[in-house]
Formats: C-alpha cells, sequence, structure tokens
C-alpha cells in the first residue's frame, strides 16, 4: 500500500510538473514577449537550451525519490527543479521591466507565475515534512489550487491573446474583439485569485469560493464565443451559448495546452482522404507555392529546408513548423481544409520578400471578393500578432526637440591609421534606437550604431573584418571595397556564430557595405550597413572631413506587415543621414570662414540615392565613383553631388562668410522628411 501511494506521488509529479509544467515553461519564453509585444531580451537563447536539462533532471531526481522512499533525494530534485523554474522567470522578469505588463493576458499570464511559485514552495514542505508514501494525501486537496491558479490563468491568458490573432480581421476588428475580450477582466482577475485559496474553507464558504472562480472561467468562456461569432457574422442566441459553455472549454483547453495553435486538426477529416504533400524551403520561395485539395481532406505537408538559413511554415489556421535550420525537416499537419489557406514564413522579412504559399480546394472561384473565399486577407505578420497603424507613421514632426541624452553619431572622419593590416571585429546587434526627434524605433545593427563603424585606408592595404553575431537571426556582410568570391565571406552566421571577411582595397572610392542576407531591403532598411573610405593616392589634406551615409527610414516592426510593404512598395516614412531624420540640425557640422571641408556621402539606400546640395556655397571640387570630376583650381563649379542607390564620393568647398548653410538632399521630398541638416560656421 506504501508503494502504491509513493508510485502515485511520483505520477503527479510526472504529469504537472512535466507534461503539463514544462510544456508552459517552454512556451513562455516567446509566448510572454509576444504578449507584451516587445522582443525576446538578449540571452533568452542560451537560457531556452539549458534550462530543459536542469528541469528534466531535478523532476526525474525527485520522482524517482518518491518512487523509491527516498524523501532527501526528492526533496533534492524539486530544489533543482525550482531552481530550474527560476532561471526561466529571469528573462521573463527582464522582459516585464522593459515593457511594462498590460491587458488581461499578460497580467492573467504573471498570476499564473505567482502561482506556480507558490505550489513548488509548497510542495517542497510537503515533501520535507511527509514521508514519501504520506506526500499524494497532503498535496491531494491543493492540485484543484494548481490547475486553476497556474495551468487555468495560463490557458485564460494565453486565449485572451491568441484568439485575436486566430480571429484576425484587419486592425479594426483585433480592436473591437480585444475590448470585449478585457471586458471587466480586472474584477475578473482579482475574483479568481481571491476565491481561489478560499475554496479551501469547508462547507458553504468553499462552495461560494469555487462558485466565483467558476463564474470567472465562463465569462470569460461566453465573451470568447461572442467574439468567435462576430468574426464568422454568426448569430449566437444566449440559450445556444450557455450550452456550448462546457464543450467549448473544453475543446479550446485541449487545443491550446497541447498544440499551442487554435484551429489546429490532424488526422482524416470528414472526407476519409488524407493528402501529403512535400514542401521545399529556399532561396526566398516556398516549392511548390500552390497546393490543391477536394474539400473535407486532411492535408499534411512534409517541409524540408533547402536553404542555408533557417526559415519555417505557418499557416493561417494556426498550425506551424518549428523554426528549420539549414537540412531540417518537420511535418506538418495542416488539418481538414475546407477553405482556402495561406502560408507563410515567419522569419522577419521573409513573407514580404515572396516566401507564401496558398492551399486551395477544387471548389475555389478565383473570381469571389477575398472575404468570401475563406479568409480575410489580413493575417498575423511575422511579430506574431503585432498591428501596426500606418497612420500613426505618415508625417515625422522633425521640429520636435531630440531627447535629453541623446548624442548624434559623430561625423567626423579621422584620417587613415598609418597601418597596412586594419583588423577589425563588427558585432551585430538589434536594440532601440532614437531616429528622429523623440521617435525611438527597433534597429538591426553593425557594432550598435546606424551606420555601423567607419572604416578608412589607402590603396593596397588589407582589411580582416571578424563578423559576429549577437543577434536573434541569421546576418552577413558584404563590403564593396573588395574584390572576392562572395560564397564564404559572404554567407549568413546564425546568433553566437562568427566568421572572417578578408579583402585588399585595390580601388581608391567611397565603399558601402552592408548585410547580404535575404531580405536584403529588409535588413538595409532597419539599419545594417556602414561605409569603407578608400584614399586616391592624390587626396589632399584638408581642413575638416565629415561622412554622411544617407538611408531610408521605415518605422514599424522590423519585418511587421506594414513596415514590410511600405519597403516593398518604396515608401519610407523618411530619410537620414547617419541614422537620424534632421539629427545634424539639432547638432550643427562645425566649420570656420576659409577652412577647407570635404564631405563624403555614401548612399545606403535601399531604394534611393541622394542629390547632396549645400546651401549658400557651391563645389570647387567634385570626386565620384572613384574619379574627379572637378578639381580645385578650374573654372567650373558643381552645385550638387548625384549619387545612386550603393554609390559614394566627396565634394569640398570653402565656406565664403559666417553663418548658417543647410545641407540637404535637393530631391526636396526626402529633405523635408528628414534628410538635412546645417553647418555652423564661425569667424577664423
Amino acid at each position: 500500500m506504501e508503494a502504491q501511494q509513493r508510485l502515485i506521488a511520483a505520477h503527479v509529479h510526472l504529469n504537472l510538473l512535466g507534461w503539463v509544467g514544462l510544456s508552459v515553461l517552454g512556451t513562455l519564453f516567446t509566448l510572454w514577449p509576444t504578449i507584451l509585444r516587445t522582443r525576446i531580451v538578449d540571452g533568452t537563447a542560451t537560457l531556452a537550451r539549458r534550462c530543459p536539462s536542469l528541469l528534466l533532471t531535478g523532476l526525474v531526481v525527485a520522482a524517482a525519490g518518491l518512487s523509491f522512499d527516498a524523501r532527501w533525494v526528492a526533496l533534492a530534485g524539486l530544489m533543482l527543479y525550482s531552481a530550474g523554474v527560476l532561471v526561466v522567470l529571469v528573462p521573463l522578469v527582464r522582459t516585464a521591466l522593459r515593457e511594462r505588463p498590460a491587458g488581461a493576458a499578460a497580467w492573467s499570464v504573471a498570476a499564473s507565475l505567482v502561482w506556480l511559485l507558490a505550489a513548488l514552495v509548497v510542495d517542497i514542505l510537503a515533501v520535507a515534512g511527509n514521508a514519501p508514501h504520506e506526500v499524494f494525501a497532503a498535496l491531494q486537496p491543493l492540485i484543484p489550487l494548481f490547475l486553476v491558479g497556474f495551468v487555468g490563468q495560463v490557458l485564460l491568458g494565453s486565449l485572451t491573446y491568441l484568439l485575436l490573432v486566430v480571429l484576425g480581421g484587419g486592425p479594426k476588428a483585433v480592436r473591437a474583439n480585444g475590448a470585449l475580450l478585457e471586458r471587466g477582466w480586472r474584477a475578473r482577475l482579482v475574483c479568481l485569485n481571491l476565491a481561489l485559496p478560499l475554496t479551501m474553507l469547508p462547507g458553504a464558504p468553499g462552495a461560494v469560493a469555487w462558485a466565483v472562480v467558476l463564474i470567472c472561467a465562463l465569462v470569460f468562456v461566453a465573451l470568447a464565443m461572442t467574439a468567435v461569432a462576430r468574426a464568422r457574422e454568426v448569430t449566437v442566441s444566449p440559450a445556444v451559448l450557455g450550452t456550448g459553455v462546457g464543450a467549448v472549454l473544453t475543446v479550446l483547453a485541449l487545443v491550446f495546452a497541447l498544440s499551442g495553435t487554435a484551429g489546429q486538426a490532424s488526422g482524416v477529416g470528414p472526407t476519409g482522404q488524407l493528402r501529403t504533400v512535400e514542401v521545399a524551403l529556399g532561396d526566398m520561395v516556398i516549392e511548390p507555392a500552390t497546393v490543391t485539395v477536394d474539400p473535407g481532406d486532411a492535408l499534411v505537408l512534409q517541409v524540408r529546408n533547402e536553404d542555408a538559413q533557417p526559415h519555417d511554415l505557418r499557416m493561417d489556421n494556426g498550425a506551424r513548423t518549428p523554426v528549420l535550420g539549414p537540412g531540417e525537416s518537420a511535418t506538418l499537419e495542416v488539418g481538414v481544409v475546407e477553405d482556402s489557406l495561406e502560408g507563410w514564413c515567419s522569419v522577419m522579412g521573409h513573407r514580404a520578400a515572396g516566401m507564401t504559399m496558398t492551399v486551395l480546394t477544387t471548389d475555389f472561384d478565383a473570381g469571389a471578393p477575398t472575404d468570401q473565399r475563406g479568409h480575410s486577407g489580413s493575417h498575423p505578420s511575422a511579430s506574431a500578432g503585432h498591428t501596426e497603424s500606418t497612420e500613426a507613421w505618415e508625417a515625422l514632426d522633425l521640429s520636435g526637440e531630440m531627447s535629453r541624452g541623446w548624442e548624434p553619431l559623430d561625423p567626423v572622419l579621422p584620417p587613415a591609421p598609418d597601418v597596412e593590416e586594419h583588423e577589425v571585429q563588427i558585432r551585430v546587434s538589434e536594440s532601440e534606437q532614437e531616429v528622429a526627434p523623440g521617435l525611438r524605433q527597433p534597429v538591426w545593427t553593425f557594432g550598435g550604431t546606424v551606420p555601423g563603424p567607419i572604416l578608412r585606408g589607402g590603396l593596397g592595404d588589407v582589411f580582416t573584418i571578424t563578423l559576429v553575431n549577437d543577434g536573434t537571426m541569421g546576418h552577413s556582410i558584404d563590403f564593396h571595397a573588395g574584390a572576392l568570391a562572395p560564397d564564404e565571406p559572404m554567407r549568413t552566421i546564425a546568433p553566437g556564430e562568427e566568421l572572417t571577411y578578408r579583402f585588399t582595397a585595390r580601388k581608391a572610392g567611397a565603399w558601402l557595405y552592408h548585410c547580404s542576407t535575404k531580405p536584403m531591403t529588409h535588413h538595409l532598411a532597419n539599419g545594417m550597413y556602414g561605409a569603407v573610405i578608400i584614399d586616391p593616392p592624390d587626396l589632399a589634406e584638408v581642413d575638416r572631413e565629415y561622412v554622411l551615409v544617407q538611408g531610408e527610414l521605415y518605422l514599424g516592426e522590423p519585418g511587421g506587415a506594414e513596415q514590410s510593404a511600405r519597403i516593398r512598395d518604396g515608401r519610407p516614412h523618411g530619410w537620414m543621414f547617419n541614422g537620424t531624420a534632421a539629427g545634424y540640425e539639432h547638432a550643427p557640422l562645425p566649420a570656420k570662414v576659409g577652412e577647407r571641408v570635404r564631405v563624403w556621402v555614401v548612399t545606403a539606400g535601399p531604394t534611393s540615392g541622394t542629390s547632396f546640395h549645400v546651401v549658400g556655397t557651391f563645389f570647387d571640387t567634385v570626386y565620384k565613383e572613384g574619379a574627379y570630376l572637378l578639381r580645385p583650381g578650374e573654372d567650373g563649379g558643381a552645385q550638387a553631388l548625384d549619387l545612386g542607390v550603393a554609390q559614394g564620393g566627396f565634394v569640398e568647398t570653402v565656406f565664403p562668410q559666417a553663418g548658417h548653410y543647410p545641407f540637404v538632399d535637393h530631391d526636396l521630398r526626402r529633405a523635408e522628411a528628414g534628410a538635412h541638416g546645417h553647418f555652423a560656421v564661425g569667424e577664423d
């Protein structure tokens, strides 16, 4: 009898802390920042790889100790498991400190974690204070509290967020459904968490407390069913709503707890037919791009990544593969197909670059409106449901002030180092920077700045670049100043990897370097570019030298649907010199009357060049794409340096009087949208 009780105790721990606990904790690494609508904090990937071994080891040791009547072994296992839980909480807490939880989804998940910690404390005390065969009897009355407080609230929080993603319907519908699901959420959350410990009271008080808990859960189910009915344009009577509450709660709980997705089905569907299709991911395409099945057939996709960088496949019914590395495969059970479905790679920017596919039914009507073909045309973006508003960013307020503590990128170009071998380490990072007055934006960077480090040397110099990927996605680098086969040095490297890129500067000029990982437009649009200056042999000395790298500004979540559409259409929100729109209007470039000033200009695009002009003076020297077009002493002068995308050069001028001399891209649309600054010229 005692052996049986010990095995039951071990069984309960394996199920609650293992099957349930490990599933939830593993999901929270990505679910928590997704709910908070922020990026995953640095170091999360490393912890996610290490925590499972710690948690599993603790769980196995605890179960073994309970099974074989070794109390202190079981206690040691629980302590080890609890340590693993605390490690899991580190990135979650760091994320919450950066982006404060708001709304029902975030606070429900946060409350569930408090219950998990409380359950672990009670569990440790029970094991420490009882013989192994007595542990189950001590914990049995508390198990419902664990299931409702931890598991139930994780489920409610996840459903509150994921239902919005599943239902879709565009920004207006998402806002309306979000307001519906969050109706009275504070009162429901408080009542549930206050009533739950009171359920331990005997008699009527305990029964009333359970009734309060049940009502809180059923109110959410009623709201969720109303949101589903609204999305499907179905009128549901209160009677039908009431009879369906129990069934819907059970089905949704199983679906979300077991798979973490909505609407995913597996196995053979209503027709009894199963269709299996091989799908290849690579070179920014999904092959085949279209799959046709009979309505009611079940569809299984055998997905293989044949590319050199990671990809996944996500369907708009919620079914998805994990992110697949090069050569990896996965089986994707799409489920029963009744209407057309869309699929895409959710790695940032890949969907916009063309990695999409469509599942059609044989009765598909190509002439029918989109909303009559089984989908609305508005799908979750790569940022997992983050909805952006283009209208919010249509006009930049460039008249405002930069934030306190903002520092411009130093535009002064130092002389070339007196060496022939240049060894440089460039670390890739993803951060947030002020890109316009008072406006911060997520950016992808070389060396922590936009643009990345400005390199300078002379003809014949050798540059050895060590690229280290500290980011969360694959990146690469391409130096236009070098001439070599791109296969190895320009390959995409995964997070945590590094490569060495070595080239000899054989031609003079102002050269661009940039990330060459597909889609390149997205990587450049989000800040991954820099410049290399290789001095011509006869370059004269000047009093001041500046370097300006012009780029485009695309606001919003990198890789999100709105940003991707604007990048694809070449419609930036603004233009920047050295990573900030109108930055040098607030931090003017100094000069003095009579000084010769040289300005190097490189265009990063990704879609537009520049017509660089300084108001109030002309250029007596123009050097463009490796050749002089004008030199001092000649009769002619120049008013602008015209550069296409990924071109560079320099101009020189001597300011005749003290004053403020604006510099602009003379495509005045770009100047008025941020591509401007000025020189503050003082008396000699």
